[in-house]
């Protein structure tokens, strides 16, 4: 059974041949040494604990960073094809609409066409029917004026003929009446009223004949401006409209893709020194079990000149170390 009070140290000591024991100045130091070096390697175990700690905590956020910057540049990509997909669409509806509007203007264009020309058939038959009702007026105004004309010859021949009649008629009597130079004046003042009737009918005659003339020439005219009035009135044949020009889209957008987004920058772990901490505890340790020693040397150290048996007390108290 190992004895608790055995003093390995002091055992050690006195094997060697050093008359001297462990004082409690030494003691002491080597406790002291030994919190020291126990505490530098506390403190590296410490160190190392929190440098292990800071290197999970770096490695947390680096991949968090990395997560985040993952899942921006997943949704940066989505989004940039949902984004092309969307303007294909819209071109693509663009597009459509372009030609619908392209396909319905050319349909506008070719009805007003097919209505106008129909428009303008409409107003050439109204033209012709217009012209025939001036050409058919102006015959009926031409006969009817021609036909006051015949008139006016027949009753000029038949006063001519009751006037030759009575012209016999007077010679008649003149000739049974009357005898010698009176027989030849009656003869002649008839011939002579004759003759005057008929000057004053043929005066009558030609100047109703220069009327009708006049007439016809006033007809003829009417119906010329009756004519011009409905050319004028006709209209011109329409002409169909240059070819609505086919739909142009505008030039295709160029998409540039999103640039990568990359993990945000972590601060590196700040790391401790392991090593430190225990030379430091080695050094204070070593310091002050040297220190302790140095001491107790000292305090049993006996000087030559000091009589046998005199303690450091006394030599000292004897004027000894003056």
């Amino acid at each position: 059974m190992i004895n608790k009070n055995y003093d390995l140290l002091g055992e050690q000591l006195a094997e060697s041949g050093l008359e001297m024991s462990l004082e409690p100045m030494i003691t002491s130091a080597l406790i002291g040494g030994a919190t020291s070096i126990i505490g530098g390697i506390f403190g590296s175990s410490q160190a190392d604990a929190q440098n292990r700690e800071a290197r999970r905590a770096q490695e947390k956020a680096e991949k968090a960073a990395q997560e985040a910057a993952d899942a921006t540049n997943e949704y940066n990509k989505r989004s940039f094809k949902v984004d092309k997909q969307n303007y294909a669409n819209t071109r693509a509806f663009e597009a459509e609409t372009l030609t619908r509007n392209w396909q319905y203007q050319t349909e506008q264009q070719d009805f007003g066409h097919l209505s106008a020309i129909e428009q303008y058939g409409k107003s050439v038959q109204n033209t012709q029917d217009r012209l025939t009702y001036n050409s058919i007026a102006a015959m009926q105004a031409y006969e009817s004026e021609q036909s006051a004309l015949n008139d006016l010859f027949t009753e000029d021949a038949f006063s001519r003929q009751g006037l030759l009649v009575d012209q016999l008629q007077n010679e008649g009597r003149a000739a049974l009446g009357q005898a010698g130079n009176s027989r030849t004046k009656a003869l002649q003042s008839s011939i002579a009223a004759l003759g005057r009737n008929s000057a004053i009918m043929d005066a009558s005659l030609s100047s109703s004949v220069e009327q009708s003339q006049r007439n016809m020439q006033q007809i003829g005219l009417q119906r010329y401006a009756a004519d011009l009035q409905a050319n004028a009135s006709m209209m011109i044949k329409p002409k169909k409209g240059p070819a609505i020009p086919l739909p142009i889209q505008a030039p295709e957008r160029i998409f540039i893709e999103p640039m990568e987004v990359l993990p945000q920058a972590i601060q590196p772990a700040r790391q401790q020194s392991t090593f430190a901490p225990i030379l430091s505890g080695l050094i204070s340790g070593a310091g002050q079990i040297g220190m302790g020693i140095a001491n107790q040397a000292a305090n049993n150290y006996q000087s030559p000149f000091r009589p046998i048996g005199a303690t450091a007390a006394n030599a000292n108290d004897r004027g000894f170390f003056r």
